[in-house]
């Protein structure tokens, strides 16, 4: 053997147990992750909380009396029923990841706004547009996907009128201090019929007053209260008075 081969050799025999023991002091193994079921096409992943699987609305409520909600339930589906009144979750979330199924009128009956126009609030507060964006133009920062009037969808993945849409969001709620000061804002992620539209989007503040802001104290979108809101809060699905249908809603708490 040459010498060239010996001093590789050497090397090795020193080198690799170093390098093995020290990937050795970075492995990580506990807390071992839960393993769950993923989602599919037909059921929610198995540690989701299901909002509406097509046979009740019994998670949901009027926002502003606590009813029962109005909604048309047929076929798996819930449809607004508009002047009905937007609706909010019983349950409250902050960082949550959501998914949600949804689909406008077939009947194209307006343009801009006044095209199968709904609303997510993500904690009462932070709206993600729900609208019919197939060929109807409007301000871009209040089309399908946009974080209303803050953040333009990166590009425009809608489908046409009546199709079925979804969108999965992560979003991670804002943080405050004890005496009521912002620490964090709030940040969404939002991927449309499996295209990615909002990536890592710092959210301004509110979404439905006169200028974006973030209060631990505020009248959360259409109450008319004022509450805490510095801590978990309902997920609203807004009446526009349109036709707008969902299927299909569950949440991941994070």
């Amino acid at each position: 053997m040459s010498g060239f081969y010996r001093c590789l050799i050497f090397i090795a025999a020193i080198v690799l147990p170093a390098l093995v023991s020290a990937q050795a002091e970075r492995e990580v193994w506990e807390p071992v992750p839960q393993k769950i079921d993923g989602a599919s096409h037909s059921a929610p992943p198995s540690d989701a909380i299901v909002l509406f699987d097509g046979t009740s609305m019994d998670a949901w409520r009027h926002i502003r009396t606590g009813a029962d909600v109005q909604w048309q339930i047929d076929e798996d589906i819930v449809t607004v029923v508009p002047g009905t009144g937007t609706i909010e979750s019983r349950q409250h979330f902050d960082d949550i990841q959501l998914h949600i199924e949804w689909r406008t009128n077939p009947i194209v009956d307006g343009d801009s706004q006044l095209r199968g126009n709904s609303g997510i609030f993500l904690q009462s507060q932070f709206e993600v547009q729900i609208l019919d964006s197939w060929n109807n133009p409007t301000y871009v920062n209040g089309q399908a996907g946009s974080v209303y009037l803050q953040s333009p969808p990166l590009v425009n993945a809608s489908r046409g009128p009546g199709e079925w849409q979804s969108y999965d969001i992560i979003f991670k709620a804002p943080e405050y201090d004890g005496e009521g000061a912002l620490l964090s804002p709030a940040y969404l992620t939002v991927i449309h019929n499996g295209v990615l539209i909002q990536n890592h989007v710092e959210i301004e503040g509110t979404t439905y007053t006169p200028e974006p802001a973030y209060n631990a104290r505020c009248t959360p979108f259409a109450t008319g209260t004022e509450t805490d809101c510095s801590g978990k809060m309902p997920i609203q699905l807004q009446d526009h008075g349109q036709i707008v249908s969902y299927r299909n809603i569950w949440v991941r708490e994070l």
